[in-house]
């Protein structure tokens, strides 16, 4: 199998799994672990929801003035998980790779199909920063909510997706007596993908 059928191999796998996931009555399986890492190499780990994903990379959106978004400006890199216990005996897909944003237009056609009420939240939090009181936050989505009376409400200027572009594609299948099985695709630097099994 050439490279290019690899890469097409793991993003079919996935679907399939992701699909698999969804029949089995996962709670929510856009629900994945965002791993960052700032310039100081201290390890951060927080959920989010996959937004959008094809051969491109996997996306999800945020403050980026929140503290992943910090890092992952000042890192881009960054590893996510996802973990379906009802799929199959149990199964967990781990991706790793550079991050990028997404364009303008992506996050603009997002942020336009979000409710309102998350719209007017991505305004009024000052994500990850110290807040004064659970009232003052209310007040603030008052402010915005009266801004914005009548209208659209736009996409704040610090807010947008981030791609995770894969460099490393593992599919973890739970068997018993801890003998998982684990298959994992690379890509190297040059964008040639191999792929290889991993003893559990």
């Amino acid at each position: 199998m050439d490279t290019p059928d690899l890469l097409k191999d793991a993003l079919a796998t996935f679907d399939e799994l992701f699909a698999q996931a969804r029949a089995a009555g996962e709670p929510d399986p856009t629900a994945m672990v965002v791993a960052t890492a700032g310039l100081d190499a201290r390890p951060s780990a927080r959920t989010v929801l996959l937004k959008a994903h094809d051969a491109r990379g996997f996306v999800f959106y945020t403050h980026l003035d929140g503290r992943k978004g910090r890092e992952l400006q000042a890192n881009p890199q960054a590893a996510l998980l996802f973990h379906w216990p009802r799929v199959q005996e149990g199964v967990q897909v781990r991706i790793e790779g550079p991050v990028e944003l997404v364009s303008d237009a992506e996050a603009d056609a997002y942020f336009a199909s979000r409710p309102r009420g998350s719209q007017v939240g991505a305004w009024a939090s000052k994500q990850s920063e110290t807040m004064e009181t659970r009232q003052r936050f209310e007040e603030r989505i008052a402010e915005v909510e009266g801004e914005f009376e009548g209208r659209d409400v736009t996409r704040p200027p610090r807010w947008s997706g981030l791609r995770v572009r894969p460099m490393t594609i593992e599919f973890w299948y739970a068997r018993g007596h801890r003998l998982h099985e684990r298959t994992v695709y690379e890509s190297d630097v040059a964008g040639i993908w191999s792929k290889r099994m991993l003893y559990p």
